[in-house]
């Protein structure tokens, strides 16, 4: 069997056996969990972490140095940003319309009296920006700051691209780095069907039938509105900016999307979504290694989905109407939470609260969600990853028929 097979036969497996065991067996649960499938996920999970550094560091050097034109540089990283700021909107406003049409909050009675959250105070998004540089690298890698490893990333990039034959010996040794992280990259996917399967089967053991069914309506229009964002916007985007099939770009990127779902996180899935992208989407390298990193930090359609669900879902469970301008604050607000939260661990319920308090919705709210999150977190993971991708395949043909215009006028 090919790897995505196994990764997706291991996902069915680990949800069966998941839900078998939460509804026949949940002492027998009780006892393989913490001793059997937590191990087995936290081994996988540790296993792509230890990578995920060092990996986004390089690529980064790598792209930047390859991109060559800081011109060029600047010229992707705008087309880039853009890309992302649309899309992240264009998400949340499906994730409001759908909400606002199915009325989730409105399907059952819930305990709002009793509905507790705690989250910690995201950093305001002036603050994010402008600690993009790191005082300390090492620091920054060590704290695992993507924004700061990648802005350092883009500075010895250029330095290297600068000054040319005299430091040929540093480039190579970083092309042999990555070199050394690609195939490092490939031993770990070796274990992903064995970790998928643990991180699944305690996934759904822990959540229960009964919770699943008792927020069914909103579990239904979050995944709705995940794959109407998923075929419409980056099927039509893939279609009409790069000329390609919808069909081609999922049926290709699969396998990475697969891993997120079980990991439920972009930036543990980067180093097998950049290796799907560069050699079965065909993206060149210099632009998989810059556009994917920056994506899995600050990109997250998939989570802004959830925050329009939820939102209206909360305003709904607790009978309050949002007006218009209320409903654009939602959108504003999300979309520069996405960066003011970047590398925030439990992004999307701090982005959520952060959402919440902007229109005078209880806080307390988000506790009504947090007992199917998780579940929601796979499915919203792939599409955040999906997105970095499109962008990436996006990117790459602008720049290829970039490169045949001005080969063209030079003739």
């Amino acid at each position: 069997m090919k790897l995505t097979g196994k990764i997706i036969t291991a996902l069915i497996l680990g949800a069966v056996v998941g839900l078998a065991l939460n509804l026949f067996a949940p002492d027998v649960f009780k006892v393989l969990d913490p001793y059997f499938f937590t191990p087995l996920g936290k081994i996988f999970l540790n296993l792509i972490s230890m990578l995920v550094v060092p990996i986004v560091f390089l690529s980064i050097v790598l792209g930047s140095a390859g991109l060559g034109d800081p011109k060029k540089l600047g010229r992707i990283g705008l087309k880039t940003i853009t890309f992302f700021l649309i899309t992240t909107a264009i998400a949340i406003v499906i994730g409001l319309s759908l909400s606002a049409i199915v009325q989730p909050g409105e399907a059952g009675n819930f305990d709002t009296q009793n509905a507790e959250f705690e989250t910690e105070e995201a950093p305001p998004v002036g603050e994010t920006l402008l600690n993009i540089i790191p005082k300390n690298p090492l620091d920054a890698m060590t704290q695992g700051n993507m924004l700061q490893i990648i802005a350092f990333a883009i500075f010895i990039g250029l330095a290297l691209t600068a000054l040319g034959d005299k430091t040929k010996g540093i480039l190579n040794l970083v092309e042999q780095g990555n070199e050394i992280m690609m195939y490092l990259v490939g031993l770990v996917m070796k274990f992903a069907p064995y970790g998928t399967f643990g991180l699944i089967a305690s996934a759904i053991g822990n959540q229960g039938f009964s919770a699943i069914k008792a927020m069914s309506a909103y579990m239904i229009v979050v995944l709705a509105a995940l794959v109407i964002h998923a075929a419409i916007t980056y099927g039509g985007a893939i279609m009409l900016l790069a000329k390609k099939s919808p069909i081609w770009f999922f049926k290709n990127f699969a396998p990475a999307m697969s891993v997120a779902f079980s990991t439920s996180s972009s930036n543990a899935t980067l180093p097998i979504s950049m290796e799907v992208a560069q050699k079965r989407l065909k993206v060149p390298e210099p632009i998989s290694s810059f556009v994917q990193p920056l994506g899995a930090t600050i990109n997250m359609d998939g989570t802004a989905i959830m925050q329009g669900v939820a939102t209206m879902f909360i305003a709904q469970a607790y009978g309050i109407d949002l007006s218009i301008s209320e409903l654009a604050t939602v959108v504003l607000t999300a979309v520069l939470a996405s960066i003011g939260t970047a590398g925030v661990p439990g992004v999307g319920l701090i982005m959520l609260a952060m959402v919440l308090s902007s229109v005078g919705l209880p806080v307390e709210g988000v506790g009504l969600i947090l007992g199917i999150d998780r579940i929601l977190d796979m499915a919203r993971t792939s599409i955040n990853i999906s997105g970095d991708a499109a962008c990436a395949v996006i990117v790459a043909e602008g720049e290829k028929k970039q490169t045949i215009k001005e080969q063209r006028a030079g003739a």
